[in-house]
C-alpha cells in the first residue's frame, strides 16, 4: 500500500448503522491534495455521493466528520475539526467547525475522517479507536444534557454529544465537544434522526510530518505573531469575541429590536466591556490555542463557558435585553440542551415581531424576558409554542408571514452583523453556501467597521474582496486552524493606530482593488510565491507538514475548489439563484431614513459576484471552470 502523505493518517472510514458495518472509504492521496481536509474534504466526499435532493432525516444522509492535516501536529490554534451534512434547516449543505479535543482524539485515533450513514436500530454511542469502532447501547444516556451524557459515558477518549434538541429533532440542534459546539445547520438534528447519541475517540499516536524542525520553526514564528498582534495578542484575549459590541454599535452595525436598527441605546449593559468588568471569571482557550478567547462566568454557582459575540448580541439588542446575567444563563442552557444560539435568537426575535404585530398570539415581547427560559426547555423538548421555534424564522415565515422579516437567508438565521450598514457583508449573508453565515459568507464587515472602515455603503470591489475572503477563509478552515488566526492577517498599524495615514490609504485601497483581485482569482496558481509570512503562515505550515507544495497560489485555488464544490452540492439539491437572497428590510428599507445608501443593494452585489465568480447568470459554476477547479465530473 502506497504511503499516506505525511500529517494524515491516510484512513477514511464509513459506518453505517443500519447494518452496524464497518468499510474503508477510498480517498486517495492525490484527493488529500486537492481537498486537503476539513470542510473540502467532506464537500468532495458528499458531492460523490449525494447527487440529488434528499430528506435530510431520512438514512441516505451523510454525517461527515473530518480533520486536518494541521490537527495534532503542532501548530498553532489547530484543535478544529468538522461536521457536514444536509442540513435539516434548509435543505442544502452545511458544515459545521467546533473546538474541543474530540477532533485531536479522532486524529490520533487513526482516522482522517468518519462517514456515518443509515439509522440505527437501537439508541446507540460509537466508540472509534485506533483497533476499530464498537457499536455502544445509549439507552442510559439518551435525555440527559451535553455536559451530564459526556460524564456519564463510561468510555476513555473525547466525547461528542447531542442533548435533548437533537433528539427531539430541533432543526437547529447542535453537537458539543466538552465545551464546544458544532451549531449551526442542525447537525445534532441529523445525529438525532439517526438514533445516534454521540462518538467517542481515544488515541495516543502523533502523526508524522514531512519537515519537523521547519514546521517546528514555522510554528513558533505563527504562535508569537498571535500572541503580539493587536487582534490576537491583546483585544481577543482581554475581551474576546464580545468585545465587538460596542464598534458594532458605533458603526450601525449591532442588530438591534429583529434587525430593525443597528444601534441600541442600553448596548453598554450587555457590551464585553460590561462582561469583563462585572461578570468575568478568567479566559481560556481550546488546547493549542494561544490566544485564550474564551470567557468563563458562573451560572447558577457553577464556572461555565460565556457567551460568543452572536449569543451575546442577539440575545441583547436584538431582543431588547440590557441584563447580562440572563445572556449568560441561556447561553448555558442553550449549550446545555443542545441547540445554535443563533438560530434560537433569531426566531425568538421573529416571533416577538409576529406577536407585536398582532400576526401571532404567542406571548413573547421585545424586552420582555421572564417567559426565556422555559421556553428554552420546551423549544428543546418541542412543547407548546417551543414546538414551533424548533422550526426556525422560515418555516414560521411560511405559516404566519412576515418574510420581510424573517432574518434569514436559505433558511439560516443570520448573525449579530447587521448588513445595511456593512452591504459587502449582506452580499456574503445572501451567497452563502448554508445561509445567512458570516464566516460563509466571507466576514466582509471587518474591512467594512470592525478593524478597517472601508466605505461600508460602495459596492466597488465588494464582490472581489467577498470571494477572496471566502476562498482564503475556506482554506485556512480545511487545513484544521481556527478562523481567529485570520485576523493577525492585517498589518498591525491598522488596529494600533486606525486615524494613521497607513488605515487610511488601506481603507480607500481596498475598495480599488477590484481589476487586481480579479485577475488574482483567475490565475491563482500562477503566482507561485508566497505572501510574507506575517500575513499568511498557513500554506508554509501546511507545507512543511505535508511535503506538498502549497503555495499562496495553491491555497487560494484550495478554497476556490472548496467553496465552488458546496455549491454544487446545493445546486444538486435544487438551489436556484432565487435562492442568493435577503429579508426585504434589508434589501428595501432604509436603516437610516436619512442616509440613502443604508440598505444593501443585492441585485447590483449579486450581478458583480456571479461574473467575478466566473459563474452564470444562473449562479451555477460553468463546465469550464469545473474542470480548472479538478472537481470531477
Amino acid at each position: 500500500m502506497k504511503k499516506p502523505l505525511m500529517a494524515y493518517t491516510g484512513k477514511v472510514i464509513k459506518i453505517d448503522l443500519t447494518t452496524k458495518t464497518v468499510s474503508e472509504y477510498p480517498f486517495s492521496d492525490k484527493e488529500r491534495e486537492l481537498f486537503v481536509g476539513g470542510k473540502i474534504m467532506a464537500a468532495k466526499i458528499i458531492y460523490d455521493n449525494i447527487k440529488q435532493k434528499i430528506d435530510p432525516y431520512s438514512p441516505e444522509n451523510m454525517i461527515v466528520i473530518t480533520t486536518g492535516p494541521l490537527n495534532a501536529v503542532g501548530a498553532p490554534c489547530s484543535s478544529r475539526f468538522n461536521t457536514s451534512t444536509i442540513s435539516p434547516l434548509t435543505g442544502f449543505y452545511t458544515s459545521s467547525n467546533c473546538g474541543g479535543n474530540f477532533g485531536l482524539a479522532l486524529k490520533r485515533a487513526g482516522y482522517d475522517a468518519v462517514i456515518i450513514v443509515g439509522k440505527a436500530e437501537e439508541k446507540t454511542y460509537l466508540r472509534i479507536t485506533r483497533d476499530g469502532v464498537e457499536f455502544k447501547n445509549a439507552d442510559t444516556i439518551w435525555g440527559l444534557k451535553t455536559s451530564d451524557a459526556q460524564a456519564a459515558i463510561p468510555d476513555k477518549g473525547d466525547k461528542f454529544v447531542i442533548g435533548p434538541a437533537g433528539e427531539n429533532l430541533v432543526r437547529y440542534a447542535c453537537v458539543v465537544s466538552d465545551d464546544r459546539v458544532a451549531g449551526r445547520g442542525g447537525v445534532g438534528a441529523v445525529f438525532g434522526s439517526k438514533n445516534l447519541k454521540g462518538l467517542v475517540a481515544e488515541g495516543h499516536v502523533m502523526p508524522k510530518v514531512y519537515n519537523q524542525r521547519k514546521l517546528k520553526e514555522v510554528c513558533a514564528k505563527w504562535t508569537k505573531k498571535l500572541k503580539t498582534h493587536p487582534a490576537t495578542g491583546v483585544q481577543m484575549p482581554a475581551l474576546g469575541t464580545v468585545g465587538l459590541v460596542a464598534p458594532m454599535h458605533a458603526r450601525n452595525l449591532l442588530a438591534t429590536k429583529n434587525y430593525s436598527s443597528g444601534r441600541y441605546e442600553y448596548f453598554e449593559d450587555v457590551s464585553g466591556e460590561e462582561l469583563h468588568d462585572n461578570y468575568l471569571v478568567r479566559n481560556e482557550g481550546c488546547t493549542t490555542c494561544p490566544i485564550r478567547c474564551k470567557r468563563v462566568v458562573k451560572v447558577e454557582g457553577k464556572e461555565v463557558k460565556g457567551p460568543e459575540l452572536e449569543t451575546l448580541g442577539l440575545l441583547g439588542a436584538n431582543i431588547l435585553n440590557r441584563d447580562m446575567q440572563s445572556v449568560l444563563d441561556w447561553n448555558y442552557y442553550l449549550d446545555e440542551y443542545g441547540m445554535d444560539t443563533i438560530s434560537f435568537a433569531d426566531t425568538l426575535s421573529f416571533a416577538m415581531e409576529c406577536n407585536e404585530k398582532h400576526m401571532w398570539d404567542n406571548g413573547l415581547e421585545f424586552g420582555k424576558i421572564d417567559n426565556i427560559t422555559k421556553l428554552i426547555e420546551d423549544t428543546a423538548y418541542r412543547r407548546g409554542i417551543g414546538d414551533e421555534i424548533a422550526e426556525g424564522s422560515k418555516r414560521l415565515s411560511d405559516k404566519y408571514g412576515g418574510k420581510e422579516f424573517a432574518m434569514n437567508a436559505k433558511g439560516m438565521e443570520l448573525a449579530a452583523y447587521e448588513p445595511r450598514g456593512a452591504v459587502g457583508h449582506g452580499l456574503g449573508y445572501a451567497v452563502a453556501n448554508r445561509g445567512g453565515c458570516h464566516l460563509n459568507g466571507g466576514y466582509l464587515v471587518v474591512l467594512e467597521g470592525l478593524m478597517l472602515t472601508v466605505d461600508p455603503y460602495t459596492t466597488f470591489g465588494k464582490a472581489a474582496l467577498c470571494i477572496t475572503f471566502q476562498d482564503l477563509m475556506e482554506a485556512a478552515s480545511a487545513g484544521g486552524s481556527c478562523l481567529f488566526t485570520t485576523y493577525a492577517v492585517l498589518p498591525a498599524p491598522v488596529l494600533v493606530n486606525p486615524q494613521g495615514g497607513f488605515t487610511r490609504f488601506l481603507n480607500k485601497a481596498f475598495t480599488k482593488v477590484g481589476l487586481v483581485l480579479k485577475f488574482l482569482l483567475r490565475f491563482p496558481t500562477a503566482l507561485a510565491f508566497q505572501l510574507p509570512f506575517y500575513m499568511l503562515p498557513h500554506p508554509k505550515a501546511i507545507k512543511a507538514a505535508t511535503g506538498m507544495n502549497m503555495t499562496f497560489g495553491k491555497f487560494l485555488r484550495l478554497g476556490e475548489r472548496g467553496y465552488n464544490l458546496e455549491r454544487l452540492i446545493d445546486i444538486n439539491l435544487g438551489l436556484t439563484k432565487d435562492d442568493d437572497s435577503l429579508p426585504a428590510r434589508l434589501t428595501d428599507e432604509l436603516q437610516n431614513p436619512d442616509n440613502p445608501k443604508s440598505k444593501v443593494p443585492l441585485d447590483k452585489l449579486i450581478k458583480k459576484y456571479y461574473r467575478t465568480r466566473f459563474w452564470d447568470k444562473e449562479g451555477r459554476p460553468t463546465k469550464k471552470l469545473i474542470r480548472r477547479l479538478k472537481i470531477g465530473d
